[in-house]
């Protein structure tokens, strides 16, 4: 039984850790990439912890919000380039973004 435990809380540990590094990934991309229009509204951009700009957009869904990041998007109040213009970021670096860009807009 003891045994188990130990993994188990190993297991809790690891995804704890990993949780962890995805948001100071999305940080990281944030800081480096999105913030010229999350941090300043450029292009309609919804400014970053601006909860009332990101309110209707959160409503829509993740799955939304990381089509429109990756392959981009023109809508009602701005356009958001694919990937922000920057191509050579990865998919998982942008979706880490998104995730803690969200995580400050609700």
């Amino acid at each position: 039984m003891k045994k188990i435990l130990t993994v188990a809380a190993a297991g809790l540990m690891m995804m704890g850790a990993t949780t962890t590094a995805m948001a100071d990934a999305g940080e990281k991309t944030f800081k480096m990439a999105c913030f010229a229009c999350h941090g300043t509204g450029a292009a309609g951009a919804p400014k970053f912890g601006d909860k009332a700009a990101w309110g209707p957009r959160i409503k829509k869904g993740k799955a939304t919000l990381y089509q429109h990041a990756l392959h981009g998007f023109k809508g009602k109040s701005g356009t958001m380039p694919a990937k922000g213009g920057r191509t050579d970021l990865s998919d998982a670096d942008v979706k880490a973004a998104v995730d803690y860009m969200v995580a400050h807009g609700q």
